[in-house]
C-alpha cells in the first residue's frame, strides 16, 4: 500500500552509504547494542522511552527523509540515488514497523494510543513520498543510465520504478489524488476491520460448567447464575445457591479448542455459529473494502485488484493462479470425499440413530477423537514432551546444527522490553560475529494480537563497507498458562507454529542483502511462506525431535512410536485441511477478482465456493470472511500458502530429506535461499537451489510443481 518504502522488498550491494550524512542521525536500533545496559526506548530506540516519544520519532524521519529528498534531488549518481532512497525506506520503515508492533502488543494503553497516532501520520507520509516526483524521476535516471553495476542494483531500481508507478505517480493529478485517496481509505478499513474482530468475537454462556472438558476449563471464564429464583439481594452469603458455568470467547484459538475437546454438540453448536457470524460490522467494511480496491485497479488500468497486486509476483496473473487452484481441487476432491465418509461414519457410530448428519461444528470432535483412538494418541502425554522451554531449545538446535551458530538469550537494557515476560536472542556465529536480534512474546494476555505472527523492527542493510546495520525482528505468540501448573506445555501444532515462525524469523536474520529493500522476508508476496513451511517439517523429523522433545519431569526422550503416532494423524486427514486453504484462497481470488454486473453479495460468494470446492456443509447465517483477516493482509495473494507448501515439499524431499540436520544442509539453505532475500528472482533462489523441476511456466507466469506435496498426502498425479 505504501509502494516503494512498504513493499516486500530486498536489499542492493552498494560500495559506501552517503557520506554527508553519516556524521548526522542514523536510525540503527540500539537493540543491536548487545553491550548496552543504560536506559534505552522500546525496541532501542531513544525516542520511545515514553508513549509521547513516538511524536518525536515520527518527526526525526520526516525531517530526515526531508533531507534525503533534497540531496537526491541534486545527485548525478546512479549508485547514490538508490543508496539513498533505501535510507529514506529505512528511516520510515523504523517508524512504520515499531509503532505496528507496540499497537499490536504493548499492555500500556499510552503506549498503544500514540502508537496509533504515529502509525497514521507516518502513513499519511509515506503517501507524500509514493507520489513524489523528485524522487520518481531520480530513480528512472538511475535505472537508464546504466551506472548501476551489479544485478542486485538494477533488481532495485526495477522494483522501486514499479511501486511507484503502482501508486499511481505517472497519472495525470486528479487520478493520482484519487490513488492516494483510495490506498489512505483502504488502510482505514483494514484498520476497522481489525478492530471489530477485537472488539466483538463473540461469546457464548454454557451451563453447567460440566459441559466443558476440564483440559481446557482454563481457557473460558467462569461464570455463576442464580438457581431456584432467589434474588441476589436475600442471596447473602449462600454460594450453593448458585450455577457454576462458563462464558466461551468464541475467538478463533479458542474456538477451535472447544470445537476439537467438547462432547456436548449443543455447546459446539452454538459456539461454532456464534464465532463464525460476527463480527457483524465487517459485512460493510469489507465491502467498501472490495470496493476500494477494485476503483484503484480501474484507475490503474487493471482489470480487477487481483491482477493489479501481482505484477511481481511469480504467478503473474490471476488467470494462472485460479488455473492451479481448480487443478488443486480436483486433484484433492476424492480423498477428501473419502476422508469425510470416514468422520461421517463414525459419528454414526457414536450415535447411533440420533445421528442425521455430519455438521460443521463436528468435523474437529470426530477427527480429533479418530486420531486418538487410532493411534492411541493422549493429547496429556504429547503435550509432556514439548514444554516450552524444551521447545525453545529446538530452535537453538536448528541453528546450531545448520549453521553452526548460537541462538542464546541476551539482556535488555532497561526500557526495551514491552512486557516483563519477553526474551531478546541473539544468533551469534563464532566467526562472523553477532547475525540478528528476535524478540520472543510468548504467551497469551488481554489486549495483545491474539493470533502467531512475525514482525520486522529493523532490516538488515549495508551501511558501509565495514558495518552491517544488524536485522532485529519479533516473534508473538499466545499460547496458554494453566492456572494449575507453572509448566508451560504446547500441543504438537503449536510446535509446528513455532518452528513455522522461525523460519519466518531465519529468513529475515539470516538475510545479507545490501539493500534493506530487500532484506529477510520482504521477497514477492508468493515466495514469502517457502521458508515458514520448511521448517514446519523440522517440527515433525524423529531424528531432530529426539534432540530436545524431552518429558518436562522425567527426563524421557519423546518415543519414536508417538512420533509416527503424531504424524500418521496429521496425515490422517491432510486432503480435507489442504481442500480448506484451496477454499480460502479461490474465496480471496474471488472477492478481489474482476466484479459481476450484479450487485456483489459477499456471503452468497462465500456459500457458493464452498459448496464447489469444501466438503464440509456451509450454514446459512455464518460468515466465516467476517473475520479472516488474510483476506485483507493477503488481497489476492492468500493462495501464496500452497505456493509455499508445495515449494517447501520440493526442498524437504530433494536437499533435508536425508540429512536434515547436515551442516552441508544448512549451508546451501543459507547461501542459496536464506541470504538473499529478495535480491534474486525466487524461482531462480529454487532452481539454484534443487535444481530443474520445483518451478513450472504456466501462460506466462510460474506454479509450483505439486509432485513431492501429492506424494504426501498418498494422491497420485502427474503434477502440472
Amino acid at each position: 500500500m505504501w509502494n516503494f518504502i512498504r513493499k516486500r522488498g530486498p536489499n542492493i550491494h552498494m560500495k559506501r552509504l552517503l557520506e554527508p550524512f553519516l556524521s548526522r542521525r542514523h536510525f540503527r536500533t540500539r537493540a543491536v547494542d548487545r553491550q548496552n545496559a543504560s536506559p534505552t526506548g522500546l525496541y532501542g530506540f531513544d525516542h520511545l522511552k515514553s508513549p509521547k516519544g513516538f511524536q518525536r520519532f515520527v518527526d526525526d524521519a520526516i525531517e530526515r527523509s526531508a533531507e534525503l529528498v533534497d540531496y537526491i534531488s541534486g545527485l548525478p549518481s546512479s549508485v547514490e540515488i538508490i543508496r539513498a532512497m533505501d535510507e529514506i525506506s529505512d528511516t520510515v520503515c523504523s517508524v512504520v514497523d515499531s509503532a505496528e508492533l507496540c499497537r499490536q502488543t504493548h499492555p500500556a494503553r499510552g503506549f498503544v494510543e500514540e502508537a496509533n497516532k504515529a502509525s497514521m501520520r507516518i502513513n499519511e507520509y509515506l503517501h507524500f513520498l509514493n507520489t513524489n516526483h523528485t524522487l520518481y524521476n531520480a530513480v528512472k535516471k538511475a535505472e537508464q543510465d546504466g551506472h548501476l553495476l551489479t544485478a542486485e542494483a538494477r533488481r532495485a531500481a526495477l522494483h522501486l520504478r514499479i511501486d511507484f508507478e503502482k501508486g499511481g505517480i505517472h497519472l495525470p493529478s486528479g487520478k493520482l489524488d484519487q490513488v492516494n485517496q483510495l490506498n489512505l481509505n483502504a488502510l482505514k478499513l483494514c484498520r476497522e476491520y481489525g478492530e471489530n474482530i477485537m472488539l466483538d468475537p463473540g461469546h457464548v454462556d454454557v451451563f453447567p460448567a460440566s459441559c466443558i472438558p476440564r483440559q481446557i476449563q482454563h481457557l473460558l471464564k467462569p461464570i455463576y447464575r442464580l438457581t431456584s429464583g432467589v434474588s441476589k439481594k436475600s442471596l447473602g452469603s449462600f454460594a450453593d445457591e448458585q450455577e457454576k458455568g462458563f462464558r466461551i470467547i468464541t475467538e478463533p484459538r479458542t474456538l477451535f479448542s472447544v470445537l476439537q475437546w467438547t462432547a456436548d454438540e449443543q455447546v459446539r453448536k452454538m459456539a461454532y455459529l456464534k464465532g463464525n457470524s460476527v463480527p457483524h460490522a465487517n459485512h460493510k467494511v469489507l465491502d467498501e473494502l472490495i470496493d476500494s480496491r477494485h476503483e484503484l485497479a480501474q484507475i490503474m488500468g487493471r482489470k480487477s485488484y487481483a491482477e493489479f497486486v501481482m505484477q511481481l509476483n511469480m504467478a503473474s496473473s490471476p488467470e494462472v493462479v485460479v488455473s492451479f487452484l481448480l487443478e488443486m481441487s480436483n486433484m484433492v476432491k476424492a480423498r477428501a470425499d473419502e476422508e469425510l465418509e470416514t468422520i461421517r461414519n463414525l459419528k454414526r457410530d457414536v450415535c447411533g440413530q440420533r445421528c442425521v448428519d455430519l455438521e460443521p461444528w463436528d468435523e474437529a470432535y470426530y477427527t480429533t477423537m479418530l486420531k486418538s483412538s487410532v493411534y492411541n494418541l493422549d493429547s496429556s502425554v504429547v503435550g509432556s514432551y514439548f514444554s516450552l522451554p524444551q521447545c525453545i531449545e529446538g530452535l537453538k538446535l536448528l541453528v546450531n546444527s545448520l549453521f553452526g551458530a548460537n541462538f542464546d538469550s541476551v539482556p535488555m537494557a532497561p526500557g526495551e522490553s514491552w512486557h516483563p515476560d519477553v526474551l531478546k536472542m541473539c544468533i551469534h556465529h563464532p566467526e562472523e560475529g553477532d547475525l540478528g536480534y528476535l524478540y520472543l512474546d510468548l504467551f497469551s494476555r488481554k489486549g495483545k494480537y491474539p493470533g502467531c505472527a512475525t514482525f520486522a523492527i529493523k532490516g538488515g542493510r549495508k551501511v558501509s563497507d565495514t558495518e552491517y546495520q544488524l536485522p532485529v525482528m519479533a516473534l508473538v505468540f499466545n499460547f496458554s498458562r494453566s492456572h494449575d501448573s507453572s509448566i508451560v506445555l504446547l500441543n504438537h501444532g503449536e510446535l509446528e507454529t513455532l518452528f513455522h515462525e522461525f523460519g519466518h524469523a531465519l529468513h529475515a536474520l539470516l538475510s545479507r542483502t545490501d539493500y534493506q529493500h530487500f532484506s529477510g522476508t520482504r521477497v514477492a508476496l508468493d515466495f514469502a511462506e517457502t521458508p515458514s513451511n520448511l521448517f514446519e517439517y523440522y517440527a515433525r523429523d524423529y531424528r531432530v525431535l529426539r534432540k530436545f522433545a524431552k518429558h518436562y519431569s522425567t527426563g524421557e526422550v519423546i518415543p519414536e512410536k508417538l512420533v509416527k503416532s503424531l504424524n500418521d494423524a496429521k496425515d490422517m486427514f491432510a486432503a480435507t485441511e489442504l481442500q480448506r486453504q484451496i477454499f480460502y484462497a479461490l474465496v480471496d481470488q474471488t472477492l478481489f477478482g474482476e466484479h459481476l454486473s450484479v450487485p456483489r453479495d459477499t456471503s452468497s460468494i462465500v456459500a457458493d465456493l464452498k459448496r464447489q470446492h469444501s466438503t464440509e456443509k456451509h450454514m446459512e447465517g455464518t460468515h466465516m470472511h467476517l473475520r479472516f483477516s488474510h483476506f485483507l493482509t493477503y488481497g489476492a495473494g492468500y493462495y501464496s500458502y500452497l505456493y509455499a507448501k508445495c515449494f517447501a515439499a520440493t526442498i524437504w524431499k530433494k536437499l533435508c530429506q536425508e540429512d536434515p540436520l547436515s551442516p552441508t544442509t544448512g549451508t546451501l539453505l543459507r547461501t542459496k535461499l536464506l541470504q538473499h532475500g529478495g535480491a534474486k528472482e525466487p524461482a531462480d533462489l529454487l532452481t539454484d537451489l534443487v535444481g530443474d523441476g520445483i518451478v513450472k511456466y504456466r501462460n506466462g507466469g510460474i506454479v509450483p510443481d505439486v509432485t513431492s506435496c501429492l506424494e504426501e498426502l498418498k494422491l497420485s498425479g502427474n503434477g502440472n
